[in-house]
């Protein structure tokens, strides 16, 4: 059992590979890869699933022990993501679908991979756990409302529809991880051990389902498009960085809210634009996915060199 959890564990560290491996499968194989994308939101909801049985109560309670970092973190990420990503929808004056796929990925909370750079880039874990949970439950109603405010004008949203959508695959497969977790303890241990492989797997369906129906989209204006998304992530990492630092924090929480920031939900937004919009407008999620772990990884390496931690 041993050897799968490192299997595991290494999979879920070199998760930009195989990112990147999924979107060219996906590319060169669209048929085939097309005839997944059905899978997109049961996919999100066991990954969320695995997520809610790595949680405890203690990732919770860490708002109440240490206000002040959870709250600038969750509120630079609900707040500078979508307007960066608006903003930059105007600059490239993107096509209506692609625009309202790059907004809904700055709308989305925190990245599934983020704890896992944020210890990489020896980051403080605790305080990026707890963004990621509280972001997430924070989304079946921040991610539809930010959606509806900046991205209303180009296409009806229906922001109960969508709020309770989120609701039944986020919240509720996470709530159920918990109780499996909270009730049945080390008898599931082993399962929680394989859950980066699950993970990966699934983030990786997505991608290439996502990529494999917008192959003609990619060939077209795929181009800018990365630009847009990568521009958006390291823009996401600069000012959340430099948001941790004026605020005064030491430089592990510095990292944990830089990543937290930089880092979106994507799968998640690559659900809810195949399922509301169409699976052009999950694009972006798509590129985003492949590119923020790529990015986290490098960002992660350069910072676990320095010797400033505090």
């Amino acid at each position: 059992m041993n050897q799968i959890a490192l299997l595991s564990s290494w999979i879920g560290k070199t998760f930009a590979i195989w990112a990147l491996v999924s979107a060219i499968l996906g590319f060169v194989f669209p048929e085939f890869f097309a005839s997944l994308a059905f899978l997109i939101v049961p996919i999100l909801g066991i990954i969320m699933f695995g997520m809610g049985m790595t949680l405890k109560m203690e990732d919770f309670l860490e708002i109440v022990k240490r206000p002040k970092p959870v709250l600038v973190g969750l509120l630079a990420q609900f707040t500078l993501m979508p307007l960066i990503a608006y903003l930059l929808t105007v600059i490239f004056n993107l096509d209506p679908l692609i625009a309202v796929g790059v907004i809904l990925v700055g709308c989305c909370p925190g990245g599934t991979s983020s704890n896992v750079i944020t210890f990489l880039a020896k980051g403080d874990v605790a305080l990026s756990v707890a963004i990621t949970s509280i972001s997430t439950l924070l989304a079946p109603f921040l991610t539809p409302i930010l959606l509806n405010v900046f991205a209303g004008q180009l296409i009806d949203i229906d922001l109960a529809s969508v709020m309770m959508t989120i609701t039944k695959i986020v919240i509720l497969p996470i709530l159920l991880g918990v109780i499996f977790h909270k009730f049945l303890g080390k008898k599931i241990e082993f399962v929680t051990e394989v859950l980066p492989m699950v993970s990966v797997l699934g983030i990786s369906i997505i991608i290439a389902a996502v990529v494999a129906v917008s192959k003609a989209t990619i060939l077209d204006s795929g181009a800018i498009v990365f630009i847009v998304v990568a521009l958006h992530n390291m823009l996401g990492y600069t000012l959340g960085y430099a948001i941790a630092r004026l605020s005064g924090f030491t430089e592990r929480q510095r990292r944990a809210i830089m990543v937290e920031v930089g880092m979106q939900n994507s799968g998640l937004g690559a659900a809810l634009a195949a399922t509301y919009f169409n699976p052009v407008a999950a694009l972006p999620s798509a590129i985003f996915s492949v590119w923020h772990n790529f990015s986290g990884a490098l960002v992660a390496n350069i910072f676990a060199k320095r010797d400033d931690v505090v």
